[in-house]
């Protein structure tokens, strides 16, 4: 028997029922077709016969020749290569000075806090040292860690950012992540965890000397504006309570085990500077990526035009050794910097620029030298009759 054939139908995948159909088919609505049918319908996987799901859609796709990839390289090459050199010679400009006050060195004024622990008397040393240059605009205060790996992921997830937030549920019932630092004598510790646990607490007093004065002249030291905008007014807050007094919000909880002083008493001259919102504890929460960090300290704001903020001269560094870092070879370090609009010193940027753009110049020329001594030559064969 013929049988009648469709190309549009078998296109869209099914072929016509009824008359001319195979033998043992049904029709249209038959109940005994053959496997694989639907109502006479034949399924079929083969995809339907459009421009989308026969990949017949229009497409761009450069063709790379000499006269678009030589350009492409040699403007590459022009462009990073001074924006490096302007990043580069902008990092160098900035002012920074570091002292190195962990006290391995015998003839250090900190050697004999070296071996200072968590729960013993701070240790009081002096360090001397003179800056060559002035530093002319605000001067920002770091201290500096080498050695702690605030990456380690089960110390990354040691906290309890309800508890931080101020949610008074989680205040007494701290997460379970911050064990074993989550309950201290049966009271929940608040905050909990061990980030929260190893704070720093070195506490930095700078001092210049003055030959004319014979005191040392204290350097004011800002502790407030040193944390992140959105740390400080969205991700931690303090307990809310109708007393509104923070050592009667934080009762029935425990300070950390390595802290000398409950979180309520963080900072004695500041009460609005106290508990959750503490920001030497906000800086110190948020970890660093690397085991060599700094962190922010204090600032050292300009408050003359016409002077600069620390001239050139001596200076004295007043540390309260506090914070154990032998232990595990650590160093501790107090470093001056100031900022311009790419921020701190880093030489790495203007570096990767300069090396990225001299590469593409480079590779320019050789593909320009490479092209003119080949690229003019006729390729094509004779083909003979």
């Amino acid at each position: 028997m013929a049988m009648n054939y469709n190309a549009k139908e078998e296109a869209d995948g099914h072929t016509s029922g009824g008359l001319g159909s195979m033998p043992g088919s049904s029709g249209v609505g038959g109940a005994g077709g053959a496997p694989g049918t639907v109502g006479g319908a034949v399924k079929s996987r083969k995809p339907d016969n459009t421009a989308f799901k026969q990949q017949r859609l229009p497409a761009w796709q450069p063709i790379l020749t000499a006269g678009t990839v030589l350009p492409a390289f040699f403007v590459i090459g022009l462009i990073f290569i001074p924006i490096g050199i302007g990043i580069f010679v902008t990092s160098n400009n900035i002012r920074e000075f570091e002292i190195d006050y962990t006290g391995t060195e015998p003839n250090s004024p900190c050697h004999k806090c070296l071996n200072v622990s968590w729960n013993s008397t701070p240790c009081q040393c002096t360090i001397r040292f003179t800056l060559d240059q002035p530093f002319e605009s605000n001067v920002f205060m770091y201290y500096g860690l080498s050695n702690f790996y605030q990456n380690h992921r089960r110390y990354v997830k040691s906290r309890d950012d309800s508890q931080l937030n101020g949610d008074n549920t989680s205040l007494f019932n701290p997460s379970k992540e911050c064990e074993p630092y989550r309950t201290s004598d049966e009271k929940p510790i608040a905050p909990c965890g061990a980030i929260a646990n190893s704070m720093f607490n070195d506490t930095l007093k700078l001092f210049r000397i003055d030959r004319n004065q014979s005191d040392p002249i204290p350097i004011a030291l800002t502790k407030r504006g040193i944390a992140w905008w959105t740390d400080k007014n969205v991700k931690f807050r303090n307990p809310s309570g109708a007393s509104g007094n923070l050592t009667i919000l934080f009762q029935g909880t425990a300070k950390p085990v390595n802290w000398p002083q409950p979180v309520y008493m963080l900072d004695t001259s500041d009460p609005e500077n106290n508990g959750f919102i503490n920001e030497d504890f906000i800086v110190w929460m948020r970890t660093a990526a690397l085991p060599t960090f700094r962190k922010l300290y204090r600032l050292i704001e300009r408050k003359d035009n016409l002077r600069p903020t620390l001239p050139a001269g001596n200076y004295s560094l007043e540390i309260a050794y506090n914070y154990p870092v032998h232990s595990f070879d650590g160093r501790k370090r107090m470093i001056l910097s100031t900022i311009s609009w790419m921020g701190g010193k880093n030489p790495f940027l203007g570096i990767a620029y300069i090396t990225v753009g001299s590469i593409c110049f480079f590779l320019g020329v050789v593909l320009l030298i490479i092209h003119h001594k080949y690229g003019n030559r006729n390729n094509s064969a004779d083909i003979p009759n």
